[in-house]
């Protein structure tokens, strides 16, 4: 009996040890319960309406026709011929946890779907971005270094633009960080019809930079941060009250966000992912053929693309490359100095022709000061501007701005014109447009001589013509105007009568030759051609019908 008794009582206590340590294990799995169920959120979330990042659906050929892509890099084709690899989602797990980032980079079914849209479907989208990024990364390094921020948000701008500086969205986001226009204005960028900062690869970097440390310090969680880089603060204030408030991060949010945010963030892992791991699944590498080294030189005067391009020898391409945010090839250096990026070994060519490339070609590139709208004819000796009235007729979905932009005039001006009242138009409307253009004076222009009696124009014809014309015989009274060109005119009196002339010969027609192009016809060639019709066109050549086909010479008559 006392055995047995002495057996219940260890028992006995033994039982209230094990119930003891159960109870305290569970009040520990209790109070760690938020944060495991954080991590279950992060691993298990899933999605299967994923809406991907703009960026994806970029034109991979045209970015390959990238004068850089063309002149300083070459694919690496040793994986060029490699199948597509298919990873298991522990190899993504390990690799992400391998990458050294500050940014947490969990994986999940929406993560993977990222990954593998960069690693299967958009392979050249990445080998092009790869040979961007020769040259861009280092700019977007210095920048996050400068501001003391994570370096793995060079990789931003990947799902933001695809490394493309004059990238446009949807919505007019703009450049490779894509800043909307209030955003970057408001972070001081400068945004008019000559420049655009958005587009400049250092200045915008410098802005994203700033604006990223601020959306950082607001939450505190560079998921956050992220997501609300690409929808702003208030779009991810609104998805945290949803979500019941308090401190969270952006998988707690995710399902209140808008469809684009919910891919940001897992855009932003793969590309972190694929940029770093790219020759793990087959992916041609971009190496340099060439370093591009560069430097920066201020200009303080205007100077077109076009006056460095040939005095300098640089192709405008590369200028554009180099500088894409100048919008029309023209440096504003006489409003304030901007920088111009270069090859180094150029900037001293510049310094030193900088007069040359100024006073080259002036008088296409050079900027009017002064112009006396009422003249019908401004000339400066061998140029001449001319007062031409054009009709435009409204289509579909024009408005009175974008015909004003198109004919570089003001709404103002077209709506006095037109005595319009309102800027509403309809579809079909005529439209007088005034506009000036510039042309070069033939060398033996003839100018327009008056009859001072009659107040009759005589106008000199064609030199390609007089050749072949005798003179008039003209029987006019003292007070006519006497004529001395050898041009067949006729010249009315001051009595009414006309004068006679007398021809010898007609003249023989003068041709200029067309080749037609492909998707050209009759009534584009005759456009090319001032004052020629397609009748005129039809009768020189002896076409009876409208076909005509590529790589067809055209005679075309001189009016």
């Amino acid at each position: 009996m006392g055995t047995e008794f002495l057996t219940d009582i260890t028992f006995t206590a033994m039982k209230k040890t094990i119930i003891t340590l159960l109870l305290g294990c569970m009040a520990i799995s209790i109070t760690a319960t938020p944060a495991s169920g954080i991590l279950t959120l992060k691993e298990s979330i899933t999605d299967n309406a994923i809406v991907y990042p703009e960026s994806f659906e970029t034109d991979t050929h045209k970015m390959m026709q990238n004068w850089y892509i063309q002149n300083y890099t070459s694919l690496d084709e040793s994986n060029s011929d490699g199948p597509v690899v298919t990873v298991s989602d522990d190899v993504y797990i390990k690799r992400l946890r391998e990458m050294p980032t500050v940014i947490e980079m969990p994986f999940n079914q929406i993560v993977r779907s990222h990954i593998e849209m960069y690693t299967q479907r958009k392979r050249q989208l990445v080998e092009t971005m790869l040979g961007m990024s020769l040259y861009y990364m280092p700019i977007f390094e210095q920048a996050l270094e400068k501001e003391g921020l994570p370096l793995e948000l060079k990789y931003l701008p990947v799902i933001e633009s695809a490394l493309n500086p004059n990238a446009v969205s949807r919505v007019g986001a703009t450049g490779l960080w894509q800043f909307m226009l209030p955003t970057a204005r408001g972070l001081g960028m400068e945004i008019n019809s000559l420049v655009d900062e958005r587009r400049d690869p250092i200045r915008s970097s410098e802005m994203a930079a700033k604006y990223l440390k601020q959306l950082y310090e607001i939450y505190g969680d560079w998921s956050l941060a992220i997501a609300s880089y690409n929808c702003g603060p208030g779009n991810v204030n609104k998805a945290i009250r949803r979500a019941g408030g308090g401190k969270k991060d952006f998988w707690e949010i995710y399902y209140h966000l808008p469809a684009e945010t919910r891919g940001y963030v897992p855009g932003f892992i793969a590309a972190n992912y694929v940029m770093n791991y790219y020759n793990q699944h087959n992916i041609s590498p971009a190496l340099a053929k060439r370093p591009i080294i560069t430097d920066s030189i201020h200009i303080n005067k205007r100077v077109h693309f076009n006056q460095i391009s040939e005095v300098l020898n640089i192709p405008v391409d590369e200028l554009r490359v180099l500088n894409p945010q100048f919008r029309k090839d023209v440096i504003p250096g006489d409003i304030h100095p901007y920088a111009l990026i270069l090859p180094s070994k150029q900037v001293y060519c510049y310094i030193m022709s900088e007069d040359s490339i100024i006073s080259h070609k002036t008088e296409l590139y050079a900027q009017r000061t002064i112009v006396n709208p009422t003249d019908i004819y401004a000339s400066d000796g061998n140029y001449t501007t001319k007062l031409v009235v054009k009709y435009h007729k409204v289509k579909r979905g024009e408005t009175l701005n974008k015909i004003a932009k198109r004919y570089g005039v003001k709404m103002s001006d077209i709506k006095k014109w037109n005595k319009l009242k309102r800027n509403k138009l309809k579809r079909g409307q005529k439209l007088k447009i005034n506009t000036y253009q510039r042309i070069a004076k033939p060398k033996d222009d003839k100018e327009e001589i008056k009859d001072t009696s009659t107040d009759n124009r005589v106008l000199a014809q064609d030199s390609t013509v007089q050749d072949s014309l005798l003179l008039a015989k003209r029987e006019a009274p003292t007070d006519s105007t006497h004529l001395t060109s050898d041009t067949d005119i006729t010249v009315k009196e001051s009595t009414g009568k006309k004068a006679s002339k007398k021809k010898e010969s007609s003249p023989k027609p003068q041709y200029r030759y067309h080749t037609v192009k492909r998707g050209e016809n009759l009534s584009k060639i005759a456009k090319k051609y001032r004052g020629v019709t397609v009748a005129d066109i039809k009768k020189a050549n002896g076409i009876t019908g409208t076909k005509i086909k590529a790589g067809q010479k055209l005679k075309i008559p001189r009016v």
